[in-house]
């Protein structure tokens, strides 16, 4: 089996003799063809091809395929941002009337696409409590539940997510269960191998790594028999009249799911990664294996160091053993979790926006999981639009600090975050 480094090289993009040895930025909008029957049957789905770069280009599809073989799925698409990865995951397989159920613990962003946005379009979601027993968990299903969505690793509350549980409940109500893998990424976590049938990404993040382009994907496991569960999904078991009667299940088979999620939904929402921010992508995902490494060799003696501090209330890392999420994480991801943690100060909400305040290499920036150290309140901002009763239901304390560590020197980092230590007065 290839190891996931060299997967990280080489998928994707094989040149043959003479070919550009790094993948090209097919910067074109349009390919051409030599008669119109050639495309007549691109737009029937009839044949494979390039047509207007808004559906399919060769530079993203290459990355997409990287990502695929990364994940060990069948099929995989990139899209322009994470949010829009998670919002065509979902409404790929729901439409008006249709219900899904979602762990309360995951980012701001997606929460408010499921709670409020998806809500409009007449998709109703309800925001489960990820740690309730399997028999709490059962009475949130509906004869109209049509998927199951969580985040490995919770942001930003970094709690594991326990695909087990999920992926039993999902599968038991016909189902499928779809993980963002962002924080995780394929590195340390293949959540197809634990029961999850679809991943979603944000690019942006750690697979970027540098903070240059924005984007997401969506990769199919093709473990989910769609044709099982024909009445819940005509989507896909039904013929789509916008393609000339073309049923996804029954033509593309384990492909069916990503192929209608590009032809359809790609074709009409146009949420495409640009060929420039694929090719940066490209180049972050070869040196991924090691940054991820980094990242959580630095966060958990980062974690340590601050969990050793008097004017530090507490600290959630997954790699810590006296964390609650220590045996999931270590049963999930042994080769480490990520580079997030979450802290809170003592003192409460104003004393950790005074010591954000005081760091030197850290930088607040709505950003996280990239090569540089950054952190942010989330209550303030990712968060901000949520109410009190809403923060709390994701876990969300007043006085939280998402903190995603860099892969600077570990001794500069933690002397960064000590001498803000010391400059704050903590009045319990």
């Amino acid at each position: 089996m290839t190891g996931i480094e060299t997967k990280c090289i080489h998928e994707g993009w094989k040149p043959k003799q003479g070919e550009a040895r790094q993948l090209p930025i097919y910067q074109s909008t349009t390919f051409k063809y030599d008669s119109s029957d050639a495309m007549g049957k691109l737009f029937d789905l009839e044949a494979d091809g390039y047509f207007y770069t808004r559906l399919q280009n060769p530079t993203n599809d290459a990355v997409a395929a990287k990502i695929c073989a990364m994940e060990g799925g069948v099929a995989a698409m990139l899209t322009s941002s994470g949010q829009a990865a998670n919002f065509y995951a979902v409404f790929n397989i729901c439409e008006a009337g249709d219900h899904f159920i979602a762990s309360s613990s995951i980012y701001g962003g997606t929460y408010n696409l499921f709670g409020v946005t998806m809500k409009k379009m007449g998709i109703e979601c309800t925001f489960v409590d990820q740690e309730l027993p399997e028999e709490e968990l059962e009475k949130y299903f509906r004869p109209n539940t049509k998927a199951v969505f969580g985040e490995t690793i919770t942001n930003p509350t970094v709690s594991v997510f326990d695909f087990e549980k999920f992926a039993r409940l999902a599968h038991s109500h016909g189902v499928p269960l779809i993980v963002d893998n962002t924080f995780a990424t394929p590195v340390n976590c293949r959540p197809f191998e634990w029961g999850a049938d679809i991943v979603t990404h944000s690019t942006t993040k750690y697979m970027d790594g540098h903070a240059v382009g924005v984007g997401g994907c969506i990769v199919d496991s093709g473990n989910f028999d769609w044709m099982k569960y024909a009445e819940k999904y005509p989507g896909l078991t039904t013929p789509d009249e916008s393609y000339h009667g073309i049923t996804y299940a029954e033509r593309f088979g384990k492909g069916a799911y990503i192929t209608k999620a590009t032809a359809q939904l790609m074709r009409d929402l146009g949420s495409v990664q640009s060929p420039q921010n694929a090719f940066y992508l490209n180049l972050g995902l070869e040196s991924l294996p090691l940054r991820m490494e980094r990242h959580c060799q630095n966060a958990l003696a980062v974690a340590k160091f601050l969990q050793a501090q008097e004017k530090v209330a507490w600290v959630h890392y997954a790699g810590l053993e006296s964390d609650p999420y220590y045996a999931l994480a270590q049963k999930y991801m042994p080769k480490g979790t990520c580079g997030v943690l979450s802290f809170g100060i003592k003192g409460g909400r104003e004393a950790s926006i005074r010591f954000m305040d005081q760091l030197k290499f850290a930088s607040i920036v709505t950003h996280v999981a990239d090569a540089k150290t950054c952190l942010l309140h989330p209550a303030s901002h990712t968060h901000r639009q949520m109410t009190d009763e809403q923060l709390a239901e994701a876990g969300v304390a007043p006085d939280l600090i998402r903190l995603s560590v860099g892969i600077e020197n570990v001794d500069d980092l933690i002397a960064d975050l000590k001498q803000a230590l010391d400059k704050v007065t903590v009045v319990e």
